[in-house]
């Protein structure tokens, strides 16, 4: 990785700017593309967005930004975009600060402003090496996730088809999902999603072997089959079953025979159980059969030092007396089997026989 520090006016920054909306946005002569369409929107308030011409005016320095050099030797903002776009707007006119257009100011002042250097990283490297580096930098104001890192490292047609899909409010992805997937879908939350589901949480790679494949169809495809799996699955919609992890559910299970009437059913009882401290894992216990998932309740305090008194601090199972540090509160009928976690059903076992339960 190759990296170097210049100096770059707010003049030759603002030269050539151009906002074309879904492809872009480019300003320094048309070398430097500001917001590629795979990038994010504008996202600055107007409050942080006159912050930064109030540092600029007042000759205070900005944070660093960051430009990937691209081969033909033109430049890409992988950090610094909000900055730049709230410098640009405001020196062609598109919004005033304290009620004074740029043009409305003394030619000094004009002047002192496009005069301004900002200071930017300029760097060139491969791929891994650019996401890499840009992973750990202290990146200032509004952080990149981690997709949109990926994003600006792997650009290129795929990226570009896979927002049309994947990267706005109100995108085909949204109207789907919205329900089942948390987080931003402009923060690139859905699209992660979706590559996470289809290559198995290998999404650098995934996206390294797709970037100059002409569309994201696959993607797309794939995502809806994901989707309408679990509507068929799971008839009932609950808010518990946004954020599950569906992607690897349909992956283990979409070959399985789906008896939704029969899962709604465990579903609601599951719901209803006191014991089940995570409603959330009900939709992967039902597919999995794994306790851990629903997290059992367990006993509490109270619960344990009133049975271990009525055990006389003696293990159950081999009639030794053991600190009650020592010893664990066990369930004599197992949740599995009925039981549930009241006193009644509740017995102290030292460590060590509880181990030799729990193995058999």
């Amino acid at each position: 990785m190759k990296v170097q520090e210049v100096k770059i006016t707010i003049k030759d920054l603002v030269e050539g700017y151009v906002d074309n909306q879904e492809e872009g946005v480019r300003g320094y002569g048309g070398k430097l593309d500001i917001r590629p369409p795979y990038q994010r929107e504008f996202i600055y308030k107007d409050a942080q967005r006159n912050a930064v011409i109030e540092t600029v005016k007042k000759g205070f320095p900005l944070n660093l930004m960051y430009w990937a050099v691209n081969d033909d030797g033109t430049f890409e903002i992988i950090d610094g975009q909000q900055r730049t776009i709230s410098i640009c707007e405001y020196v062609i006119g598109n919004f005033s600060l304290n009620d004074f257009n740029f043009h409305n100011l003394y030619k000094e002042e004009q002047a002192k402003i496009l005069d301004y250097e900002l200071s930017i990283y300029q760097c060139k490297g491969t791929d891994r090496e650019k996401l890499e580096w840009f992973q750990v930098i202290n990146i200032a104001g509004e952080e990149l996730t981690k997709q949109e890192l990926r994003n600006a490292v792997y650009k290129g047609s795929f990226v570009s088809d896979a927002k049309r899909y994947f990267s706005k409010t109100g995108c085909p992805a949204y109207k789907i999902a919205s329900k089942y997937i948390n987080g931003a879908v402009n923060r690139q939350a859905y699209l992660e999603t979706a590559i996470k589901w289809i290559s198995d949480n290998k999404i650098e790679d995934y996206m390294a072997q797709n970037q100059h494949k002409e569309d994201a169809k696959e993607l797309w495809n794939y995502f809806q089959s994901v989707i309408a799996w679990v509507q068929r699955g799971f008839k009932k919609y609950r808010k518990e079953m946004k954020g599950v992890d569906w992607g690897k559910l349909y992956k283990d299970h979409k070959n399985e025979p789906f008896k939704p009437e029969e899962i709604e059913e465990e579903t609601r009882k599951l719901m209803e159980d006191y014991d089940v401290t995570s409603k959330k894992g009900i939709y992967t216990y039902i597919l999995e059969r794994e306790l851990k998932f629903l997290s059992i309740r367990a006993f509490d305090d109270r619960q344990k030092r009133q049975v271990y008194e009525k055990q006389d601090g003696k293990c159950k199972d081999c009639k030794k007396e053991f600190p009650i540090e020592e010893m664990d509160a066990d369930h004599i009928t197992p949740w599995i089997e009925g039981g549930h976690t009241v006193i009644e059903n509740c017995q102290m076992l030292c460590k060590k026989d509880n181990r030799k339960k729990g193995a058999r």
